[in-house]
């Protein structure tokens, strides 16, 4: 295996890592890859006669779904041409460990021994790449008509702003503040008016012109605003109210501000509207089973204290977080892809010109967690469906390059 440098660049293909690679995968358990499996790698390298083996392997093993040019025509099948040889290596030892749940490829590569993988990977890593495909122009139009949510949701808020302020700070007592909320309360909270379950009339009006996008979009908007408390009175007695508070904190967090999606932040609400809620909780006009049982044990003067304590604690932002746009993921992507998914690194694979039906199925298998992967599963985890298909059309465009692995010669 030791050659000089440059008879090393002429052998045409460095295949990075493949027979150490095969060792520690051999060592994990079936279906559970190791996290080590490509780490400790060294170079094999592929000669015009181990290409020619390799493509004997894909002629009876591999042709009916990749086709021999490697340039796939089958839905959620890959292009595999010009793949990085080592991620296509390190790959078919995956299925055979049984860590993907694809029969297919199972079955194709379930009898094929170490040498004829890596030949294999060496010989559909030498071919010219599959072409990217041409821009869609209803592809292209649905893109640019992607409405940003924050945007959309500030549009939807300017008609909220006479009563609960431009950014959800409120300056009218009884009115409630909204920002500090998590969007999954407030998205919940709106759609209990519009469908009638708690009682206000305006509120109810307002809501029900709303789609469900308008109330997921001005939950976020206001998620995302500074915390500010509201800019009304609060009479009652602070240090009362404090040791009231005590009882509420299980579900409402120290000084309240809550840890949980679905209960409200307390810290720096309207006091009067404070009030007025509990009223309704106790008397049954709000439908929560949780808050009437706690409302029912409180008189007036509790109430006010806890309405005065509430309003005069800062509230915290919440952990909502504006979505990225295309170009922002595609710059996540591409800090281990390589520059428009073209991988430089051997063990990372290239998706630069991959087809957007297999793409969108593999992101879909790590959110899902079908597929292991701790990096891609905490990359894919916040992506939305719209995400998804973004971002495999934007690859699917970009042109696929080739790359040679070369070894750096030793002093």
């Amino acid at each position: 295996m030791k050659r000089d440098f440059l008879s090393a660049v002429r052998s045409g293909l460095l295949l990075a890592g493949v027979t150490l690679a095969a060792a520690a995968l051999a060592q994990g358990k079936p279906g559970t890859p190791p996290k080590d499996a490509t780490t400790d790698m060294r170079a094999v390298f592929a000669g015009p006669a181990d290409i020619a083996e390799g493509r004997k392997v894909a002629q009876s093993n591999c042709a009916n779904c990749h086709g021999m040019d490697g340039h796939s025509t089958g839905k959620n099948v890959p292009h595999i041409a010009g793949q990085r040889p080592g991620y296509l290596y390190a790959e078919m030892r995956v299925y055979q460990a049984g860590g993907r749940p694809d029969k297919s490829m199972v079955d194709a590569v379930k009898f094929m021994n170490d040498d004829a993988l890596w030949k294999v990977a060496a010989y559909y890593g030498s071919l010219e790449p599959a072409p990217p495909v041409a821009v869609d122009p209803k592809a292209a139009a649905k893109a640019a008509a992607r409405v940003d949510p924050v945007k959309a949701g500030k549009s939807v808020a300017d008609s909220c702003a006479g009563c609960h302020g431009e950014t959800g700070v409120s300056s009218m007592a009884g009115m409630p503040n909204l920002v500090a909320l998590d969007p999954k309360h407030f998205y919940d909270a709106t759609l209990a008016y519009k469908t009638g379950q708690r009682k206000h009339d305006m509120m109810k009006t307002i809501a029900a012109g709303m789609s469900d996008a308008d109330l997921k979009n001005v939950a976020l908007f206001y998620a995302l605003q500074k915390p500010a408390r509201a800019k009304t009175p609060a009479v009652g007695d602070e240090a009362a109210g404090a040791r009231a508070a005590a009882a509420c904190a299980g579900c409402h967090g120290d000084k309240g501000v809550t840890s949980t999606a679905t209960v409200p932040n307390l810290a720096g609400q309207d006091a009067e509207y404070f009030i007025e809620a509990m009223r309704a909780y106790r008397s049954g006009a709000r439908s929560d089973e949780t808050m009437k049982n706690a409302a029912a044990k409180l008189d007036d003067a509790t109430i006010r204290n806890l309405a005065a304590y509430y309003a005069k604690q800062q509230p915290q932002p919440t952990k909502a977080r504006a979505p990225l746009s295309t170009a922002e993921w595609v710059q996540r992507c591409d800090r281990c892809h390589g520059l428009n998914g073209n991988s430089t690194d051997p063990h990372m694979p290239a998706i630069a010109g991959q087809r957007a039906d297999y793409h969108e199925k593999v992101l879909h298998a790590y959110r899902t967690g079908e597929r292991k992967s701790s990096a891609m599963s905490a990359m894919s985890g916040s992506l939305t469906e719209a995400d998804v298909e973004a971002l495999a059309a934007y690859y699917a465009r970009q042109k696929p390059r080739s790359v040679i692995f070369v070894p750096v010669p030793t002093k």
